[in-house]
């Protein structure tokens, strides 16, 4: 382009200096610069079709990274929520064990305490049955003790 716009100064200043120049070579000299221009145009075209399809390529890999990285997140996520939902049973299976051992431990301190308290009146009621026979013993051997 720069080889033009010589061309054009030598070819205007020539057009002032000598009275028989030809209009024609500029005109021809006008039609190689937009030949030029168009040149110019489809190349600056092809550059930024070149630089959408950068920026295109650069967007999907970038999408693609974006969704990789999603898709790890989730799974480590699921890894975490299946193993908090693990520990969350195995914390509950032992609440509910040591609720059993309570509860059969409870269950079992009844019958003793109904045992001993059954115990507990039958000693009570044979001393009582023990000492209204000896009492009755000493009312009809007639060796009654004066109070």
């Amino acid at each position: 382009m720069e080889a033009l716009l010589s061309q054009f100064t030598f070819l205007s200043d020539q057009s002032l200096q000598d009275k028989n120049f030809d209009p024609s070579t500029i005109e021809d000299l006008m039609k190689l610069f937009e030949i030029e221009s168009y040149k110019a145009w489809a190349a600056a075209e092809l550059e930024q079709e070149k630089e959408v399809e950068e920026a295109e390529d650069a967007m999907q890999e970038a999408e693609e990274r974006l969704e990789s990285a999603m898709e790890s997140a989730m799974d480590e996520f699921r890894r975490f929520e299946e193993e908090l939902e693990r520990m969350s049973k195995a914390e509950m299976e032992s609440l509910v064990e040591t609720a059993e051992s309570a509860r059969r431990m409870g269950n079992l301190m009844e019958k003793s305490a109904s045992i001993a308290s059954k115990k507990y009146i039958e000693a009570a009621l044979n001393s009582a049955t023990a000492s209204m026979k000896s009492a009755w013993k000493g009312i009809s051997s007639g060796k009654v003790h004066p109070s």
